[in-house]
């Protein structure tokens, strides 16, 4: 195995020797200006980058190497940059951290020290690429969009996973927003139904007078306006899956024939006297209390037992404790490279903003939250303003110490694996424990890292 490449921009001839000489374990390539570092980037792509602030032509200036920092992660994103700076330069330092270099030195340099910061750069840099890697496995998995460490959310993907080869009806509950059509589409894209149509309707976005159409279909004539034959959308299901969201709006007369359908497998068309066999394996959601709505006596027992052979709940994300930030730094990510930008960070306090912030509308208003800021944010960073939530209401926190300590641990300790992606090594500095105290405390609260 050959060498890790290292590419060092300084212009100074004698320091390039002195730290070539240095950095001896390492395939070293140089630069001396914005344009050669872009260059010998492309030829070499080097996964770490040491890089003096001070470059022509404002060499007694940041001006330049903040520019060249700026067009380095633009090209490569995941390029850890350490910055060299003299002492009465580190506000400019703090100000490339803060645009996204992994770390800075001080000039003059110490060898040793510096040695030591670009070795933890190159091995948090493989740790990233293989978590890339392992993410990119799991792209194509049909879970792949239910980003999550939450435990309870990993058991409904195991769920999940064990019922899609049957041919049990689901149902899944969830508020609005909270992932159910995802879950579906798992689950018919684990079975064996895959390869045929996954038919997807809502019935609260439908008339009523018209939903029992798109549901049935109708024959030539059978209404005023009905110029041809039209399938429904159980009809479209044959051999597939026919996901019924938001079924608790369906009306009453219309919960009658679909009844019918769930029974007898059979439809049919409106106008029409034939019966039609279908094949279609059943998946229905709803955010409502359908046990509820029996008792008022506005949803048929007899199809809601029809329709709950196997009953998931889908957590509100307020419930799965250091999902927000991972699904913001998840969809941080796609929105950047959708919308052609750098990749932003986050400040500080927009994750905390983020954390604190109870989501009623679940992922959807998060990812819509995190769509306008990647938009709208003008510098490096997303700030909480960009983010407009408004400021958390304080709660009253748990009296029993021995409660309070288990919780505030848990807590804790699944934020900082979600700010570090997973990654152990960073989520232990962040917890100011050792790798091995932190797989303690995993095991101790039942939690597993998700690929």
């Amino acid at each position: 195995m050959g060498k890790q490449k290292l590419l060092v921009v300084e212009d100074d001839k004698g320091l390039q020797k002195q730290l070539r000489w240095s950095f001896d374990a390492w395939e070293v390539a140089v630069a001396d200006d914005r344009d050669s570092a872009l260059a010998q980037l492309r030829r070499h792509q080097p996964a770490v980058v040491t890089m003096d602030l001070g470059l022509p032509p404002d060499p007694d200036g940041a001006s330049e190497g903040l520019a060249t920092l700026q067009h380095i992660l633009a090209a490569a994103p995941a390029t850890k940059i350490i910055v060299l700076s003299g002492n009465q330069d580190r506000a400019n330092a703090l100000k490339a951290v803060a645009m996204g270099a992994y770390d800075f030195h001080r000039k003059p340099c110490e060898p040793e020290l510096l040695k030591l910061i670009i070795e933890r750069a190159f091995v948090l840099h493989a740790m990233q690429t293989e978590n890339e890697r392992m993410l990119q496995i799991a792209h194509d998995s049909p879970l792949a969009g239910i980003v999550s460490r939450d435990p309870a959310m990993l058991r409904l993907c195991r769920s999940i996973e064990k019922l899609a080869p049957s041919a049990a009806t689901v149902m899944l509950l969830g508020d609005s927003g909270s992932g159910k059509e995802l879950f579906a589409r798992g689950l018919h894209e684990l079975s064996a139904r895959a390869e045929h149509r996954f038919v997807a309707i809502n019935c609260a976005a439908i008339p009523a007078d018209l939903l029992e159409s798109e549901l049935f279909g109708h024959e030539k004539g059978a209404f005023t306006g009905a110029g041809q034959q039209t399938l429904g959308k159980i009809e479209m299901a044959q051999g597939g899956t026919f996901f019924l969201d938001e079924i608790g709006d369906m009306a009453l007369a219309l919960q009658a024939k679909l009844l019918r359908f769930v029974q007898e497998r059979v439809i049919e068309r409106i106008g029409g006297r034939i019966e039609i066999a279908i094949d279609a394996r059943i998946v229905c959601a709803t955010h409502q209390d359908l046990k509820a709505l029996v008792r008022e006596g506005r949803f048929r027992e007899d199809l809601y037992y029809r329709l709950s052979e196997i009953v998931l709940a889908i957590p509100p994300l307020r419930e799965r404790v250091g999902d927000s930030v991972l699904l913001a730094h998840h969809f941080k990510h796609r929105m950047c490279a959708a919308e052609g930008r750098a990749t932003l960070g986050f400040a500080e306090e927009a994750l905390m903003a983020i954390e604190q912030y109870k989501w009623p509308g679940n992922v959807r208003e998060l990812e819509n939250c995190i769509k306008r800021a990647v938009i709208m944010t003008e510098g490096p960073q997303i700030g909480a303003a960009d983010l407009g939530l408004p400021a958390a209401p304080q709660v009253d926190a748990p009296v029993n110490l021995r409660q309070a300590r288990d919780a505030a641990e848990y807590k804790v300790m699944v934020l900082a694996l979600a700010r570090s992606g997973g990654c152990i090594v960073r989520a232990a500095e962040l917890l100011g424990v050792s790798r091995p105290t932190l797989y303690d405390l995993m095991h101790h609260h039942g939690v597993k890292i998700a690929n």
